[in-house]
């Protein structure tokens, strides 16, 4: 019998319906009700809160190294105690500052949301770890703890949900990300079906590089039964699902198959607005692209369509990274901290070498079931560069292998970048932006609907990895939505038949317009 996830009509369907352009900004009737914007948070009422602590060691290895790292792979066994698991879980989906004005409060994040209406919830399914004992949680970003959703080991349920993938055979934690769609469609309807990848994936490249930060091996795990998944956090499926599983640590052996009974929760949580709208179309794609236990999870494993494109006949441009030795040394925890999302760009020029290594630590590949050998990639990323030193303005394909760009059409396009950039001034300010793009046809071919979440969020995590590549440069960054086909036209004939999964404009911060 063919599964829903290999009729892939259903990715088109919703990606060609989501798309934006010129006329569907404009006949847009939608307006923000600002009364009924919901609460960025998910907060359980009636359970006890587990306070995390906020001592924790800042992890300290040097964000560019982080952020190029590959998974650690230590000696010994790696287990995270209580303290490891509260800084993974600050830097990745923690309050990082707050600011205060007149009447009016705004809570920064460690990773960047569209909209900055934080729609993404992550949870942990542990065996026994130093200083908490084995069970499922979910992560309060408001208060900063731990709520026990099931108290005993659970963690067989997920090998079974991952076909045995082997990260999560071994690991003794294992975080989630879900997303509540209703948090981030009050603003951007069915298209936050893509925003569940986008958010996520800039979550977890800030996760993977603190975990690098620690010595401790994470990998990205999209290959998963979602019944079960779901179940086991006692989801609403109508409003909230399960994206992605992040097996931490490693130890020796297997842990037990068998496990608790799977009891349904009924859990009380607050309200998020007064009323919620619903998008049909983000939950029939969901559907669409989920997975059955058994072969389907098993055979999702393994190299994907080729992302690195190969050479062609535009004039070659070879990066010029900073040595390592000259890198600056500004810590993860620095970074993250000190990240945010550039408002305004000073039209002034990079050096080469700041883009090259901002692209070349970005790239250097993500620990990912759907995306083997490691290095490999099913996006292609293309450049259009306003300001860089060294560099002829232009629009450009990066080549990840060869660590160099392709010119594709010279010329200054700061106003073409400006309306891609859905006409905002953003791209148009910055120095570069960065597009990653995704030959959808082959990615659904090989994984089916599936393929298109791990597109977007392979895009995510690029995006967010160009994030802090930038910020520990002492540049500025932010990522932006985009009107889809103008993009594929304005890179094509190269990028013909490719779709647009994530855009990152990068520069030199302008300063605050006083008053």
């Amino acid at each position: 019998m063919r599964s829903p996830n290999q009729d892939t009509e259903a990715a088109w369907k919703y990606h060609d319906g989501t798309k934006h352009s010129y006329r569907s900004v404009r006949s847009s009737r939608h307006v923000l009700d600002f009364a009924n914007q919901p609460l960025p948070f998910k907060i359980y009422t009636t359970l006890e809160p587990i306070p995390l602590p906020k001592d924790a060691p800042p992890v300290t290895l040097p964000a560019l190294e982080a952020v190029a790292a590959p998974p650690p792979a230590p000696a010994r066994d790696a287990v995270p105690d209580l303290g490891a698991l509260a800084a993974l879980l600050y830097l990745s989906g923690g309050i990082t500052r707050v600011r205060h004005g007149k009447g009016w409060e705004i809570q920064y994040r460690a990773a960047s949301c569209t909209g900055a209406l934080y729609h993404i919830d992550l949870y942990l399914v542990c065996g026994d770890l130093p200083g908490l004992p084995a069970g499922v949680y979910h992560f309060g970003v408001h208060d900063f703890a731990l709520r026990r959703l099931r108290a005993g080991d659970y963690r067989g349920l997920l090998t079974r949900a991952t076909g045995e993938e082997p990260a999560v055979v071994t690991a003794p934690a294992v975080i989630i990300c879900t997303s509540t769609f209703w948090r981030n469609s009050w603003k951007y309807q069915a298209r936050a079906y893509r925003h569940c990848f986008w958010d996520a994936g800039t979550i977890l490249a800030n996760l993977l590089a603190a975990a690098a930060g620690q010595g401790m091996p994470a990998r990205v795990v999209l290959g998963f039964a979602d019944a079960p998944v779901n179940a086991l956090l006692g989801l609403d499926t109508e409003r909230e699902v399960s994206l992605a599983l992040v097996p931490l640590g490693r130890v020796s052996g297997q842990p037990p198959l068998s496990t608790p009974e799977v009891a349904p929760l009924s859990f009380e949580t607050a309200p998020l607005s007064r009323f919620e709208a619903d998008y049909p179309a983000i939950r029939a794609m969901h559907a669409a692209s989920s997975l059955e236990p058994g072969t389907e999870t098993s055979s999702w494993r393994g190299a994907g369509p080729p992302g690195d494109p190969a050479a062609g006949s535009g004039e070659p441009v070879a990066l010029t990274p900073i040595p390592g030795g000259a890198l600056p040394r500004d810590s993860v925890t620095d970074v993250v901290v000190r990240r945010g999302s550039t408002r305004r760009f000073a039209r002034t020029a990079l050096g080469l070498p700041l883009l090259s290594t901002v692209l070349e630590r970005a790239t250097r590949g993500i620990p990912a079931d759907f995306l083997e050998p490691p290095g490999a990639t099913v996006n292609t990323l293309y450049v259009i560069a306003h300001a860089v030193d060294d560099l002829p303005p232009g629009s450009y394909v990066y080549h990840r292998g060869a660590q160099r760009l392709e010119l594709l059409r010279q010329g200054s396009f700061r106003d073409e970048a400006g309306y891609l950039g859905l006409e905002q001034e953003l791209p148009a300010d910055a120095s570069v932006d960065v597009y990653c793009m995704s030959d959808l046809t082959a990615v659904l071919a090989r994984f089916g609907n599936r393929g298109y979440r791990a597109a977007q969020l392979e895009g995510g995590i690029i995006g967010g990895k160009l994030y802090l590549a930038a910020y520990a440069l002492r540049l500025g960054a932010t990522g932006l939505t985009f009107y889809d086909d103008e993009v594929t036209k304005f890179f094509s004939p190269h990028a013909a038949g490719k779709s647009v999964m994530f855009l990152t404009a990068v520069g030199h911060p302008a300063r605050r317009r006083a008053g």
